[in-house]
């Protein structure tokens, strides 16, 4: 995450709406990647910074309960942008606890939207996708009780609200034995899922996938029933979580989730002085850092100085997860993956 600084100096963070400190207009340009300061451009806006810019508007969910600080070029069809329009279906906001909830879910989804965007990865939307497009479906359980279940079908990603609920996601991790479980790894891991249809099947990459990932082919349903009645005791030889252990599908998804997690706070560190990082470094750690090896040094050092700082203050690991040989194989598969795919300074 690259945070951006006001004219006025204040740094500014990527929720923020307005500056805290001089209070100027703010709003994140997709084209760009980047959170900017704002000034007015007759009816519409402009960065601060930058003269001649497309004029810009809010997103028509700037002043909803999503509170959402993005930006859309003035002549663009539609009122949402480039996030929310990804938005299917939303909670019914009249349910005491949806607007929070609705707001939980876009908050991480936008975080995970900038990161495909730093990665140039495509992030189309189902209505102007030439190839099938990214959805979200926010909902929560039938009035009968049915649960909706979070998973990933065909671009079209479902959550259950429930997990924005910190009280009902934290007893589902202790349920199911989850060292780490956040809305935004919900969207991580599910977006994998998604890119392995788009970026891996079917094409060059499929048989190194099969290679490392094992072979997708396997029967899902039956895999997962096998993993939750019988687990793999020995999952952590060769598996970044238990759960990678289920099926390819599910190990793909895993790690290509953690692959994220390490882009995304690796740039976040470099770019809050963290980590020593000159020029050179910094600009890989944004972009396409073809060294995956001493990307992955970076991030155990890292994983260090968070987990450490975590326990000072008495707080669980920030990361509580071993890379064993076969996961940063895996990770660097992911790494190639993606930087094929377009990623690129």
């Amino acid at each position: 995450m690259q945070h951006a600084t006001c004219v006025c100096g204040n740094r500014l963070f990527f929720e923020n709406t307005a500056c805290l400190a001089c209070g100027r207009t703010l709003g994140f340009v997709p084209e760009t990647v980047r959170l900017h300061p704002l000034e007015p451009h007759g009816d519409h806006w402009q960065p601060a910074e930058s003269d001649g810019h497309t004029p810009l508007r809010q997103c028509a969910n700037r002043h909803t309960a999503a509170t959402c600080n993005w930006m859309l070029p003035a002549d663009a069809d539609g009122r949402l942008c480039r996030a929310c329009r990804l938005s299917r279906v939303i909670p019914d906001q009249a349910v005491p606890g949806n607007q929070r909830r609705w707001h939980t879910m876009e908050r991480a989804k936008r975080h995970l939207v900038y990161g495909l965007l730093r990665l140039h990865l495509p992030v189309e939307d189902r209505d102007s996708a030439e190839t099938p497009g990214l959805a979200f479906d926010f909902k929560e359980d039938m009035a009968d009780g049915t649960p909706v279940l979070t998973g990933h079908a065909g671009g079209v990603i479902t959550i259950n609200i429930a997990e924005a609920d910190g009280d009902r996601r934290e007893s589902m991790r202790l349920a199911m034995g989850e060292p780490y479980r956040t809305v935004l790894g919900h969207l991580r891991h599910e977006s994998g899922h998604y890119y392995w249809e788009r970026l891996v099947r079917g094409t060059g990459w499929h048989q190194g996938f099969r290679e490392r990932f094992g072979d997708e082919t396997a029967d899902y349903a039956a895999a997962l029933r096998r993993h939750h009645h019988t687990p793999d005791e020995h999952w952590r030889d060769h598996y970044i979580s238990a759960y990678a252990s289920a099926h390819p599908w599910e190990d793909w998804a895993e790690t290509w989730a953690h692959y994220l997690h390490l882009r995304d706070t690796l740039e976040t560190a470099a770019d809050l002085g963290l980590i020593e990082a000159d020029a050179e470094q910094y600009r890989r750690f944004r972009a396409s850092n073809t060294d995956f090896r001493q990307l992955l040094g970076e991030w155990m050092r890292l994983t260090v100085i968070m987990n450490s700082l975590a326990r000072s203050v008495g707080a669980p690991d920030t990361y509580p997860f071993s890379l064993n040989p076969a996961v940063c194989s895996k990770l660097e598969f992911v790494h190639g993956v993606v930087h094929a795919a377009g990623m690129e300074d």
